[in-house]
């Protein structure tokens, strides 16, 4: 591919990846029940970044060619009836949806900040108490999480932006996204990320704008990285994510 626009027939960083994990498996004639090597070393074979192996890992777990077994490793699956056809899309690069949140939220945030109300603050604070009960009760925040960051958005007055940044959060439920999330996620996680949002509420409380960037960015940038945790290590870690 001569670019990695999202036109036409083009394909996502992971499914090119995914595509030469497949060649190597075939080439090396790895037999089903085999473990690949350490994703380090698979990483440095392969020539690409651990974030896009890991996403390329999971995409082929989804379609039904590895299995990911935490604290243990990656295992080739017998899937000889798929034939050599391509890894399909399935959804936006969990970490290029990150990044670009960071970018859109950062900025969306200042601009909030700089036009606090006083309804505008307590549906972000309602949002955050919502978030507290659902993991207290012992259920996911997202919902709730979503809110939050709509909230904020909609203190912009701008419907564009609420609109991106809805659009940005909901890509959490691609299959890519919904996969990567549900084999790292723990109470642990949302603890974390309850912090950060309180940050960036306190941020917004002080009609800080440059505190409230940095707490948005610094939570989304934890998200990030908890988002690309070692696959076949998070779940008995007990990796985090937001």
């Amino acid at each position: 591919m001569a670019n990695n626009h999202r036109s036409g027939d083009a394909r996502r960083q992971y499914q090119l990846v995914a595509d030469r994990v497949r060649a190597l498996i075939e080439s090396e004639g790895i037999s089903p029940g085999a473990r690949l090597p350490a994703e380090r070393e698979l990483a440095l074979q392969l020539g690409v970044s651990r974030p896009s192996l890991r996403e390329a890992l999971i995409a082929l777990e989804i379609d039904g060619r590895v299995e990911i077994r935490g604290g243990s490793g990656v295992y080739v699956c017998n899937a000889e009836d798929q034939g050599d056809v391509a890894t399909p899309a399935l959804g936006e690069s969990p970490a290029e949806l990150m990044q670009a949140r960071v970018v859109l939220e950062s900025a969306v945030v200042t601009l909030a900040a700089a036009r606090v109300t006083k309804a505008g603050l307590q549906r972000v604070e309602d949002a955050l108490k919502s978030m507290r009960e659902d993991h207290v009760n012992g259920r996911k925040p997202v919902e709730s999480d979503r809110r939050f960051h709509l909230s904020i958005a909609e203190m912009c007055g701008n419907s564009v932006l609420v609109g991106m940044v809805g659009a940005l959060f909901d890509g959490r439920h691609s299959p890519i996204s919904s996969r990567m999330s549900g084999r790292i996620e723990s109470t642990h996680t949302w603890q974390a990320a309850l912090g950060e949002h309180q940050a960036i509420l306190h941020a917004l409380e002080a009609r800080n704008p440059q505190a409230a960037a940095a707490a948005m960015c610094s939570h989304l940038l934890a998200s990030h990285g908890r988002w690309v945790g070692d696959l076949a290590e998070s779940q008995a870690a007990g990796a985090l994510i937001a």
